[in-house]
C-alpha cells in the first residue's frame, strides 16, 4: 500500500503546475515570493499533492473554487518544505466558512456551574479528520505576513503537533535526545511566556499562546514564519529549535 501511495504521489507531482495556480499563489500568498525558485518548485509539488488527496467543502453558503483550495493549500505546504512527509495523514477535509464563525461552547465554572453561549472563531483544527477555516481570514493572512497572525499556519501546525511527529517526522524528533532537547526548550518558554503574561508584561508572542502548550507550538509557528527576527531576539533557543523541526529559516529570507 505503502509502494503504491508513493507511486501515486510521484506521478501527481510529476504533473505541470497549472499556470492559473501560479498566478492565484503570486497574487495571493505574499510569502511566496520571498522563496528560493526550488522552494518555490517544491512548494508547487506539494501543493500538486496536496489539493489531489484533501477534501475542501465550503460552509455556511460559500462555494469552493481553485482560488479558495490554492491560497489554503499554499499556505498549509510551507511547513512542509524541506521534511518527510506524510500530506497530514490524519487530515481528510478542509471546511472553510466565508468568514469568522460562531459555535456554542460551554464552560464549566467552580461549583458544577455549566455556562453555555456562542463562540466566534477563526479556525480550529480537529485532532482526527478536519481542518475549518474562514476565508476571509485565510486569504488576509496570506496577504500580510508580517504581523505574526495566520490563521493556516496556525492549525496546520496543530495538526503536525496532533500527528505526533509518526507522519510528518523530521532528524530532530528522530532522535531522544533531540526530542527531549525540543520538549525542555519549549517547556521552558512557554512558562517564561505564562510569567509575562500573569505579570502584565508586553510580550513578542500574542498573549493567546500562554492558553496552553499546543497553543504556545502553533503561535510561535506563525511568528516563526512571520515575524522571524523578532522571535529570534526575544526567543533564541525556541527559534532554533523551530528551525531545526520545520528545516527552514525564515529570518535569513
Amino acid at each position: 500500500m505503502f509502494g503504491f501511495k508513493k507511486w501515486r504521489r510521484n506521478r501527481i507531482a510529476a504533473q505541470r503546475f497549472p499556470d492559473a495556480w501560479l498566478a492565484m499563489i503570486e497574487r495571493n500568498v505574499r510569502f511566496y515570493a520571498r522563496l528560493p525558485s526550488e522552494d518555490k518548485k517544491e512548494l508547487q509539488k506539494h501543493i500538486l499533492i496536496f489539493v489531489a488527496e484533501k477534501h475542501f467543502e465550503g460552509c455556511g453558503g460559500l462555494e469552493i473554487t481553485d482560488e479558495i483550495k490554492i491560497t489554503i493549500a499554499a499556505q498549509a505546504c510551507i511547513l512542509l518544505l524541506h521534511r518527510k512527509t506524510d500530506y497530514y495523514p490524519g487530515l481528510t477535509s478542509i471546511l472553510v466558512y466565508p468568514r469568522s464563525y460562531v459555535v456554542p461552547k460551554a464552560k464549566h465554572l467552580i461549583g458544577g456551574v455549566v455556562v453555555e453561549g456562542p463562540d466566534v472563531r477563526l479556525g480550529e483544527s480537529w485532532r482526527h479528520g478536519s481542518v475549518v477555516l474562514s476565508w476571509d481570514d485565510a486569504r488576509r493572512s496570506a496577504d500580510d505576513i508580517h504581523n505574526g497572525h495566520n490563521v493556516v499556519l496556525h492549525e496546520f501546525a496543530h495538526q503536525l503537533d496532533s500527528s505526533g511527529a509518526r507522519g510528518d517526522s523530521t532528524p530532530v524528533l528522530k532522535r531522544r535526545s533531540s526530542y527531549i532537547t525540543w520538549a525542555r526548550i519549549l517547556r521552558k518558554d512557554y512558562q517564561k511566556l505564562r510569567r509575562q503574561v500573569g505579570h502584565k508584561r508586553e510580550t513578542v508572542l500574542d498573549e493567546y499562546a500562554a492558553t496552553n502548550p499546543a497553543e504556545f507550538f502553533a503561535v510561535a509557528t506563525e511568528y516563526f514564519f512571520e515575524m522571524p527576527k523578532e522571535l529570534r531576539k526575544s526567543y533564541p533557543n525556541l527559534y532554533e529549535e523551530l528551525k531545526r523541526f520545520y528545516q527552514q529559516d525564515p529570518a535569513k529570507l
